[in-house]
């Protein structure tokens, strides 16, 4: 597969004119020698409203969904897969912006070590004056073990310590967890607890993200708190990821990252799930 990093952007038509500030904050990555990114923007639904805001840029690929039907950002991040031809998936919501160096810094961590499925990074709220706000627990820089972050958002109140805004993930285990889960909300979140569940991730301490907040986001909407829909989606997010839990995820055998370190598997076979035994099945976690 080519060294490529697949950007998937899903967009409507309210949050369309921010595109052209992610695509800035695009041109400012620099990537390691032989690697490239490419930016698949899925709008969620058929309209006119998002094309006039694609960038003209042959890195810049743009898809739509249903005529007069909108399936909600889970769906359409996963509909964007589709023309995700990369290693690497990396999440970039359309009113957001990149920090520099926040791709190199994820690509890094993944590439230096296979055991490593996901990364994260520190964000920041990008408030309507311009001026940004952080929140604490963020975690330590460096690895994060399997099941960690379940257990926090747990005792959090349903608050992951880490922001699923700013994932990364090898494309073949966002594939295997089957993309973003169908809810209309709390999808990102659903991901980020499954992929902490099956697998090891990261998390950069440095600023990756400007998490723009404004009053037509969807998780500014009064139904985004409506207690019974959000007791229903909380549930649902952590039965599916304490189900994955017992499995656990096998970097592919034979890959080999940045620092010369190989999959703990062997120089054949592939990526999958496997248990203690070393066999595809469940698993308890300790």
């Amino acid at each position: 597969m080519n060294r490529r990093v697949i950007i998937v952007t899903a967009v409507h038509g309210p949050s369309a004119p921010f595109l052209p500030e992610a695509y800035a904050s695009l041109c400012a990555q620099e990537l390691p020698d032989g690697w490239e990114w490419r930016w698949v923007i899925q709008e969620d639904g058929r309209t006119r409203d998002v094309r006039p805001y694609v960038p003209d840029d042959p890195r810049v690929v743009f898809h739509q969904g249903r005529h007069g039907r909108q399936g909600g950002p889970g769906v359409t991040r996963t509909m964007a897969l589709a023309h995700a031809d990369g290693p690497y998936v990396k999440v970039l919501d359309a009113d957001d912006r990149l920090t520099p160096g926040a791709l190199a810094r994820d690509l890094a961590a993944l590439e230096a070590d296979p055991s490593i499925g996901w990364a994260t990074s520190r964000a920041l709220d990008l408030l309507p004056d311009g001026s940004t706000a952080g929140f604490p627990g963020d975690p330590a820089h460096g690895p994060i073990e399997r099941g960690v972050v379940l257990d926090f958002w747990k005792a959090n109140g349903f608050r992951a310590q880490v922001h699923p805004a700013t994932l990364l993930v090898r494309r073949d285990l966002l594939l295997a967890l089957g993309g973003w889960m169908a809810l209309p909300a709390s999808e990102d979140t659903g991901l980020l607890l499954a992929l902490g569940g099956v697998s090891r991730g990261w998390f950069s301490a440095e600023v990756g993200l400007l998490y723009r907040k404004w009053e037509g986001q969807e998780t500014s909407r009064p139904s985004h708190a409506d207690p019974a829909e959000r007791t229903a989606r909380m549930a649902v997010v952590e039965a599916r990821a304490r189900a994955l839990a017992s499995f656990g995820w096998r970097p592919p055998e034979g890959s080999e990252g940045a620092d010369g370190a190989q999959g703990a598997q062997g120089a054949e076979g592939s990526e999958g799930f496997e248990d203690s035994e070393g066999f595809d099945g469940p698993r308890e976690r300790p």
